[in-house]
């Protein structure tokens, strides 16, 4: 028998750390080779975690609720001896950062006698060290989205506490170091003294008055249920947003008559090659396809500076009974409809089952939101940060409308109709273009073309 090591994986390059949501197997269980064994939550992703290999969970060393840096070990399973051989290469491949947790699961007990005399040969790079000690180069080395709300903010990313392995600064962090003015009365631990800097965020013309949440009593029979990993992220991305971004709505009716009529002409067609075609599909489409003519919508806000991006990636919010993610349709101007609805089934299920990999929630230029699903006849989202608009998608529903007949008089029809509304950053995007980008949107839903026309 042998024992192998279970290491927390690196669930994107730019992950450093994870999250144990929860075991989904304890210690004496059987498990089998890529059976999930308990899932993480990052930053970026919700995830279940399959086993590296066959064998009998013996000792679990984090337990739920801990957040780790990649590359620590979490679990031991203990399996046939000739097994190990097979995982020998297997722990590099997630955890590249992390590489000297895998080889100590394959030596054997007697070669632990022959790392002393090499553990002096990691010196010789201690000279090149000018950029600092390695703990120092572990906080430099934040996620990108810390590094762009440190920029957007104008802070120095040395004098934010870190709270991570190694003092590595945190999300978290800087959303605390953006409200020490109102928490140094609530929480006087090690942030005062660090906090003393809190002007940089004024200066920046961004408030740093935002208490932390009030506590609350609860009263006899509630239930108290402290928030997941995605919750906590959710709610401080759209704290943030409100801070950073000028919000603006604007509100248009769409009418897709015309859209319904294809829908139920191509349903059955779609249907056959394993694709539900929704209105979400030819939305998406349109948005998409004038994205490209009106760049400022598809862009986003750095400093004093506006970045046009290139690529046209659209993100859809999921909501989950856990919480709410937005998976990304990368080049979606790119995409035939089919493309288009094949590419939201397969994200939305994905979703659900926690299969997304962190790249599918990267890089979004442009998101949707659709309460409509739900009866909603309009909603009023928050950005989705870095982003400079979102639009939300209200029910699709058959209306009375007034209708002009062909020979130029009124009168009152059925229509398929629904209500969007699109939240912007005023402080690029102005109401003519926001304007402009919905009434091509509309028009292209109007007019929308048959599939190979």
């Amino acid at each position: 028998m042998a024992r192998i090591d279970v290491i927390m994986p690196q669930m994107g390059e730019s992950i450093a750390e994870g999250t144990m949501s929860q075991w989904l197997k304890k210690v004496g269980d059987v498990v089998k080779r890529d059976e999930p064994i308990f899932e993480i939550s990052t930053d970026k992703v919700d995830a279940e975690i399959p086993a590296p290999n066959a064998g009998t969970l013996v000792e679990v060393l984090v337990q739920d609720g801990e957040t780790v840096e990649v590359g620590t070990v979490v679990a031991r399973i203990e399996t046939e001896a000739g097994a190990v051989g097979e995982v020998a290469a297997a722990p590099p491949a997630p955890a590249p950062a992390a590489t000297p947790v895998a080889p100590a699961v394959v030596a054997a007990p007697a070669a632990a006698t022959s790392p002393p005399p090499q553990a002096s040969t990691p010196t010789p790079p201690a000279p090149r060290a000018p950029v600092g000690t390695a703990e120092e180069r572990l906080q430099q080395r934040s996620t990108p989205l810390v590094r762009k709300m440190v920029a957007e903010h104008n802070l120095d990313l040395g004098q934010i506490p870190g709270s991570g392995s190694a003092g590595r600064v945190t999300k978290q962090d800087v959303l605390d170091f953006l409200s020490a003015p109102a928490a140094v009365t609530t929480q006087p631990t090690a942030v005062p003294a660090s906090a003393a800097p809190p002007a940089p965020p004024v200066a920046h013309g961004t408030p740093s008055t935002v208490p932390p949440s009030p506590t609350v009593a609860a009263w006899d029979g509630d239930r108290v249920e402290p928030w997941s990993k995605i919750r906590k992220l959710t709610a401080d991305h759209m704290v943030l947003s409100r801070r950073v971004s000028a919000h603006v709505n604007s509100l248009m009716e769409i009418d897709y008559t015309h859209v319904a009529s294809l829908r139920r002409r191509l349903k059955a067609e779609y249907a056959e090659r394993g694709v539900k075609l929704t209105y979400l599909s030819f939305i998406v489409k349109a948005i998409a396809l004038n994205l490209r003519k009106h760049p400022v919508v598809n862009a986003a806000v750095s400093g004093d500076n506006t970045i046009y991006r290139r690529d046209i990636n659209v993100g859809i919010a999921v909501a989950l009974d856990w919480g709410l993610i937005v998976p990304v349709i990368r080049h979606a101007d790119e995409l035939s409809l089919l493309g288009v609805a094949r590419a939201i089934q397969d994200l939305a299920e994905r979703a659900r089952t926690k299969k997304l990999a962190p790249d599918d929630v990267q890089k979004g230029t442009f998101t949707i939101t659709n309460p409509g699903g739900f009866g909603t006849y309009v909603g009023t989202p928050i950005i989705n940060q870095p982003q400079a608009a979102i639009l939300a998608v209200g029910a699709i529903e058959k209306r009375p409308s007034v209708i002009t007949l062909p020979d130029g008089t009124d009168a009152l029809g059925i229509r398929t109709k629904g209500m969007w509304c699109m939240a912007y950053d005023h402080r690029i995007v102005d109401g003519a273009d926001a304007d402009r980008f919905l009434a091509d949107v509309r028009a292209t839903l109007h007019g929308f073309p048959e599939p190979g026309q």
